[in-house]
C-alpha cells in the first residue's frame, strides 16, 4: 500500500484539529477571544453600585484595657475610601504614608485626604468619607460610603488618642461575598503602631522616627493582655435598601 502524501495526510488531520480547537471555544454571549476556561474562572460580581452605612464604636475602656489606661481616651474623626486592589491607606509591613503618620500621631484628616483624592484621580479610588471624632463611648461615629464593582474595597482609619502613633482601622474590606453585595458585615479592630513615633506610652513626649518603620499590630501591655490582643473597636457595613 503507497503511503500518503503530505498533502493528503495534511488534510486528513484538518477535522481532529478543529475538534481539539472547538473544545476551548468560549459559550455563546462571551466576549470575542475568550476562551471557556477563562470565561467561567471570573468570579461572579453585581452589577451595580451600593452605598453603605459605616459605623465605628468602641470597646476600648478601662476595663478592657487597664494598663495605663488615659483620663481623655478618645478617637479621632474616621476617615477612609472605596477602592480598588491598587490602592490601600495601610498595611502592615509597609512604611506609614504622610497622610497616615499624621492621622495616627495628630488625628489630621490632612494630608490623607489629599492622598485619597489622589487615588480617586488615578482611577484606583471611588469615595473619601469621614466622620466627626468620638469621645463618649456610648455613641458612634457614622459616615457612609459608596462601592462599585470596580471598587469593592474600603479602607477606614482613625487615631487611638492620646497615643505616640496608635491608631485603629481596616483595611481591604471585601463587601462582595457569592456574587453579591453583603446585607452586613461587623470586624473587630485591633491596634497599630503606625511606625511614625518611638514612643511607648499613650502620653510619651514626641520622639519623630526617622526612617518610618514599617506599620505593625500594636503588641504592647496596652493592647494584648494575658497574650491575647484586646480589640479596641468595631467597624459594621450596613448596606442602605
Amino acid at each position: 500500500m503507497r503511503a500518503l502524501r503530505p498533502s493528503v495526510l495534511a488534510m486528513a488531520l484538518l477535522p481532529l484539529v478543529a475538534c481539539g480547537k472547538s473544545s476551548k471555544t468560549a459559550p455563546p454571549g462571551a466576549p470575542p477571544g475568550s476562551s471557556a476556561a477563562a470565561t467561567a474562572a471570573k468570579p461572579a460580581r453585581p452589577t451595580g453600585p451600593a452605598e453603605y452605612t459605616v459605623i465605628i464604636k468602641s470597646t476600648w475602656t478601662k476595663t478592657t484595657h487597664p494598663y495605663q489606661y488615659p483620663p481623655d481616651a478618645h478617637f479621632s474623626g474616621m476617615i477612609g475610601a472605596s477602592h480598588n486592589a491598587n490602592y490601600t491607606i495601610f498595611a502592615i509591613g509597609r512604611r506609614p504614608t504622610r497622610g497616615l503618620e499624621r492621622l495616627s500621631e495628630e488625628g489630621k484628616h490632612s494630608p490623607l485626604n489629599e492622598e485619597i483624592k489622589a487615588a480617586i484621580d488615578q482611577g484606583n479610588a471611588l469615595m473619601l468619607f469621614e466622620s466627626g471624632g468620638l469621645k463618649n463611648w456610648k455613641d458612634s461615629m457614622v459616615a457612609t460610603v459608596r462601592v462599585d464593582p470596580a471598587h469593592p474595597l474600603v479602607d477606614v482609619v482613625n487615631m487611638v488618642a492620646p497615643s505616640p502613633d496608635w491608631f485603629t482601622g481596616a483595611t481591604d474590606v471585601d463587601l462582595i461575598e457569592n456574587g453579591a453585595w453583603v446585607a452586613r458585615r461587623t470586624l473587630m479592630l485591633p491596634a497599630y503602631d503606625s511606625g511614625g513615633d518611638d514612643g511607648t506610652t499613650y502620653n510619651a513626649p514626641d520622639r519623630d522616627t526617622n526612617p518610618k518603620k514599617p506599620t505593625t499590630r500594636a503588641a504592647s501591655r496596652h493592647f494584648v493582655i494575658s497574650g491575647k490582643v484586646k480589640p479596641v473597636a468595631t467597624v459594621t457595613f450596613v448596606r442602605k435598601s
